[in-house]
């Protein structure tokens, strides 16, 4: 609530307080001159108002003369402006309760998910990849009919919407995105994606930043700016589409991979984590290159090793590499291979940090 609005609501309280103590006042000197007044003092008059004004009316004190019936029935009108007055401030209060609700202005403590900083078609695109991937998402947007979109259209345990002019440190906490796996920066120009990053990243600096461009120009700059994958739309496009020119069954395989596999038959790049427990622990990627394709019909196609907090992706190794733990398995699978694997390695698919 703002400073003005509790100045206003004091100022009608002082009012309202100096007119019911002169009143009261007015009321005790006239009754007090009746022989057969029952409000002779200020406690009998603040007993009977407030009976009166909350419509109890116990009749054992009521004003005989006639200004003091006159006050009466303005306690009594006042009695029924008050109730009228509460009752508009419940349900205001209420309905106000149940917007900010409705626009996620309390927040999520979700983990593990994925934030999306501005709203498109394009970010209902990666929303449905991300949702058949099994990862929650949290949007952050300023168009007040996506919150609504969002509501009609995706599970409410799936996906979280946030209203919010601004992209303000305070509004990303809220949605607890230091606990999330990786922030899109999904603004309208590139120049609003790089004046975020410049100012999230000072204070946010751990996180994973993906952002797409329209100028692929301006990749190093948001690279130096502290983004942590940089893609540009129309160099993919241009590279699938030239391949669909002169190569196209590697095209259409390149974009069945690149996507989640919708059926048992479509075949989906993923990586999984190696726990402690992983068969694979501690062997020889070449023996477990041929041990996966034997048992799940997976193509194993790189690692990534993880040491110190760093990440190294290694495409397809020539040497012998050992695998172990919190390494990550790069592969190749269907459907079918993929419940295999999840069978086996015990573990979601992507980063589980």
């Amino acid at each position: 609530m703002k400073s003005s609005s509790y100045i206003r609501i004091g100022l009608i309280l002082s009012i309202s307080l100096v007119i019911y103590f002169v009143l009261l006042s007015v009321l005790i000197q006239h009754e007090a001159t009746h022989p057969d007044a029952g409000i002779n003092n200020w406690h009998d008059a603040i007993w009977w108002s407030i009976t009166t004004l909350t419509t109890v009316g116990y009749g054992d004190l009521v004003p005989i003369t006639t200004v003091g019936r006159f006050i009466g029935f303005i306690f009594l009108i006042a009695s029924f402006s008050i109730y009228a007055i509460l009752i508009g401030l419940i349900s205001s209060t209420m309905n106000k309760l149940r917007e900010e609700k409705r626009l996620g202005y309390g927040g999520t403590k979700w983990k593990q998910h994925a934030v999306i900083v501005g709203w498109s078609p394009f970010a209902q695109s990666v929303i449905k990849q991300l949702l058949s991937a099994g990862k929650r998402v949290v949007i952050i947007t300023n168009q007040k009919d996506a919150i609504d979109f969002i509501h009609e259209n995706y599970p409410a345990n799936k996906v979280f919407g946030m209203h919010s002019e601004l992209k303000t440190p305070e509004v990303l906490e809220k949605v607890n995105i230091e606990k999330s796996s990786a922030v899109f920066v999904n603004l309208e120009s590139d120049t609003e994606k790089l004046v975020f990053m410049l100012n999230t990243k000072k204070i946010f600096s751990d996180l994973n930043y993906i952002i797409t461009l329209d100028n692929s120009d301006l990749k190093p700059t948001l690279l130096e700016a502290g983004a942590t994958y940089v893609l540009s739309k129309t160099d993919i496009a241009a590279k699938l589409l030239a391949s669909y020119i002169f190569e196209p069954d590697v095209a259409v395989f390149n974009e069945e991979i690149i996507a989640v596999a919708e059926t048992e038959q479509m075949y989906d790049m993923k990586q999984y984590r190696v726990t402690a427990e992983n068969p694979y622990n501690g062997m020889l990627y070449n023996k477990v290159f041929l041990d996966i394709k034997k048992e799940c019909n997976a193509i194993l196609v790189g690692i990534v090793q993880c040491k110190d907090g760093n990440k190294k992706l290694i495409k397809n190794p020539e040497t012998s590499i050992t695998i172990t733990e919190n390494d990550y398995l790069l592969m190749l699978l269907d459907g079918k291979g993929e419940k295999l694997v999840d069978k086996m390695f015990q573990v979601k698919e992507g980063y589980d940090e």
